[in-house]
């Protein structure tokens, strides 16, 4: 495992990582830098210094009160191992996405996927452009503005957003251990 693809603030960090090529027991120390994808909320770089096992593998943990700190959304990780008098970037980088922590979540926040989001405003917009028998065509979103042609520019961008969720969606259950719903088998025998 290089790094978790999603993490809750405000729980431990806590994971195995292996770096054959510059185990521990050499002298390297392995390092993680967490960048976030967002601009607002300032979030500072979160840099990470893993613990050495002492078979040569690395832990890397971080304490529930740090990542309280961390800000909800988006960060690039990078890594690197270093020791004295070198320093080596690997090539491996990925995604974390960072959930607000359940158990601190202010009134009015909104824990839905940008997807998740989408779809349901733009069948509230289709809802209000049905009732109004098409004469209502411009709706404000949150601090968006949005206006349609007509119905099938709507069905569009449903169609697209649905897509986007249930994408989501299968990607969270196979996290969770369930296999890929889209999957599919073909089993041969012979006739």
């Amino acid at each position: 495992m290089n790094f978790v693809e999603t993490h809750v603030a405000g729980d431990t960090l806590n994971f195995p990582v292996e770096v054959p090529e510059y185990p521990n027991t050499d002298g390297w120390t392995l390092k993680y830098r967490l960048t976030a994808r967002f601009t607002s909320p300032v979030q500072a770089s979160i840099v990470l210094t893993a613990v050495n096992n002492a078979d040569g593998t690395y832990q890397v943990q971080e304490s529930p009160a740090n990542t309280e700190l961390w800000a909800a959304g988006y960060y690039t990780w990078a890594r690197w191992v270093e020791k004295v008098g070198a320093m080596q970037t690997l090539t491996e980088r990925g995604q974390l996405e960072v959930r607000p922590n359940p158990r601190t979540l202010a009134q009015g926040v909104d824990t839905r996927s940008q997807a998740a989001k989408a779809v349901d405003d733009i069948m509230a917009a289709m809802a209000t452009f049905t009732a109004s028998n098409g004469t209502i065509k411009s709706y404000t979103i949150g601090t968006r503005q949005i206006t349609y042609r007509d119905k099938a520019e709507m069905i569009t961008d449903l169609d697209f957003w649905r897509r986007q969720l249930i994408a989501e969606q299968d990607a969270a259950k196979i996290t969770a251990g369930s296999p890929n719903p889209r999957a599919v088998g073909i089993r041969f025998h012979r006739v």
